[in-house]
Order: C-alpha cells, then sequence, then structure tokens
C-alpha cells in the first residue's frame, strides 16, 4: 500500500489535537495515519508545538534532529509523526509502549483506536514491563509520597514532601488517576500539575498525560480494564499488496552512560529470514534500524508473501 506524504500548511494553529483517532485497522494491516508537515511561527518552540499536534516531544525531537528544540528558525518545516504501525498485540484494553512514549487506547464499542502521548519513568525508576489492570479510579487523587521519593526530593531538590499532598496545584497526579494492579499498587496512570514532562522519560515509574487527555481516558475505561505495558522500538506491518513498513525507535537507555551514546537494535534473525525468504533485500532492513527515524518506512514488497504472513507475529 502507497501512501504518500499528507502536507498539512498552518499559518496560524489555534488548535490543539486531543488524540489520535483511528478506526481499528483491517486484517492484514496495521498501518494508520498519515505524515503531517508543519512550518515554525514566531514564538513557537519543539515543546509547544508537540503539544499541539499530541505527540511525544522526544518523538517530534527524534525525527527532526537538526532542528533547535528551543530556537527553531521561523518557517522551518518539522515532520509531524502522525503515521504509524500498531504494535503486534491484541486490540483491547490499554497498551503502553515505552519505547515510542505512546499510549493506546482501544475501544471495542467503537471500533477506534485513541493514541496518547505519554511520560514514563526515568532512568534508575524504570516503568516496568507488565500485564495489568486498572483496579482504582480516582478523580482528585491524594498523592502519599513513598519514603524513597520524599528523600529524593530532600536531597536533591532540598523540598521536605509531607506524607499526603492533598489534591490541587501541587499534587503531581493532578486532577485523575487510574491504579494499576502491579507490584504492591504503586503504579499509575496519572494526570500532571505541570506543563512539561508528557513525552520525555521524567517520572519515578508511573505513567503521566496530559490533563485533558487522562480526563478523556478516565471518563471511558472501566475497572478491572486489561493493561498492557510492553518495550519495543521495532515494529513492522505487512500490507495487502505486500508492501512492507518498518516503524523504528531508538531503544531506551538502560543508564546515564547510555543518554549520550547511539543505541542500536540489532536485526532480528527470524525477522531477516522471513524478507530473504519473501524475496527482499535485508539491507534496506538493516538501514531502517540505523536510522531510527521513529517514522513508518516502506523497505520494499514481498514477493512471496502468503496470506495472513506476519515477521513479527513468529517472535
Amino acid at each position: 500500500m502507497s501512501r504518500g506524504w499528507f502536507f498539512l500548511f498552518f499559518f496560524f494553529l489555534p488548535f490543539i489535537v486531543r488524540a489520535l483517532e483511528f478506526p481499528l485497522p483491517e486484517k492484514g494491516t496495521r498501518l494508520l495515519g498519515e505524515r503531517k508537515v508543519h512550518f515554525v511561527q514566531k514564538g513557537e518552540h519543539l515543546e509547544l508545538i508537540a503539544k499541539k499536534y499530541n505527540v511525544p516531544f522526544l518523538s517530534l525531537l527524534s525525527i527532526n534532529p537538526d532542528v533547535d528544540p528551543y530556537l527553531p528558525d521561523i518557517d522551518r518545516f518539522l515532520t509531524i509523526p502522525h503515521q504509524l504501525i500498531l504494535p503486534p498485540v491484541p486490540y483491547v484494553g490499554i497498551l503502553i509502549n515505552l519505547a515510542e512514549l505512546r499510549l493506546y487506547y482501544f475501544d471495542t464499542r467503537s471500533q477506534k483506536v485513541h493514541i496518547f502521548p505519554i511520560g514514563i519513568g526515568r532512568i534508575g525508576r524504570d516503568t516496568p514491563i507488565m500485564l495489568s489492570k486498572i483496579t482504582e479510579k480516582n478523580e482528585n487523587p491524594i498523592w502519599y509520597p513513598t519514603p524513597t521519593i520524599r528523600k529524593e526530593y530532600e536531597v536533591e531538590k532540598g523540598i521536605i514532601l509531607p506524607k499526603t499532598v492533598q489534591p490541587g496545584p501541587d499534587n503531581p497526579l493532578g486532577a485523575h488517576s487510574l491504579r494499576l494492579d502491579y507490584g504492591a499498587g504503586e503504579y499509575l496512570i496519572h494526570g500532571t500539575n505541570k506543563d512539561f514532562g508528557v513525552g520525555l522519560r521524567v517520572s519515578a515509574g508511573c505513567i503521566r498525560m496530559r490533563p485533558e487527555d487522562i480526563a478523556w481516558l478516565y471518563g471511558r475505561v472501566k475497572l478491572d480494564e486489561k493493561v498492557r505495558v510492553i518495550n519495543q522500538p521495532v515494529k513492522i506491518s505487512v500490507e495487502p499488496d505486500g508492501a512492507v513498513y518498518v516503524e523504528v525507535h531508538r531503544p531506551l537507555s538502560r543508564d546515564e552512560d547510555e543518554t549520550f551514546k547511539r543505541i542500536m537494535t540489532l536485526p532480528d534473525p527470524k525477522v531477516s529470514d522471513w524478507l530473504y525468504q519473501n524475496g527482499m533485500k535485508v539491507n534496506r532492513y538493516r538501514a531502517a534500524l540505523a536510522v531510527q527515524s521513529g517514522l513508518p518506512t516502506e523497505i520494499g514488497k514481498a514477493k512471496f508473501i502468503k496470506k495472513n504472513q506476519d515477521p513479527q507475529s513468529q517472535q
């Protein structure tokens, strides 16, 4: 399936995209959306543009690596990541892919998927991979900082936190929280009291959403809703016409030293073998892994594709 660029020109952008929303794809494809382009206006910076389009800040930065995130040139065009590949998992409940800083909500009633940028755990306080469910919903939640977090605040920020933080502007959980059935129940999907951090690795392990996004999600999910957290930097879609798309994100840094290093994802031997068996050049797959564009990239067409064959379903 050939999907060209869709150029979106704005001299003034007065709106904020609340969420990416797509009908669930037909069987045999996982490719969604179209690429968009935004021209930088006076006074804009990447965090503001990421918020306007409701995309992860780090994704926007990764896709536009030669742009100054704080002082981008006026009239410079930016690629907006509104095209993506769905991860190869069941389309139910909430899916969080740490590697791409996105949360997917699969609404089986409307047969749509809603996609949001998120903030996740920083290095050393990583958000864990899990298969969980929602056990508690709280509006205007009280924050109970753990002893570890209280010590961190005191040592790193010189702030003495109380044992409980009531709802309000000083509560980092924002106005809504969803508690997950994992560990001792310390992991939440929640809002924020700050206008920064979504699309970054800044939390103590919880999943952070923009206030308007968590409010929307809070109103639709139910108790016991399934929540799956994965870490999959490479996604593949084989289209009905045989076109193969690869979307590659930079793997998450495991320590502070890796933050400033180029981290590569090695080719998966099963995927490489699948491509070879279907008459494709494996070097295009390797090139996509090296570039790490964060956007779906067509690497060729499978010549001998079999019905419903999917290289990632074999993993």
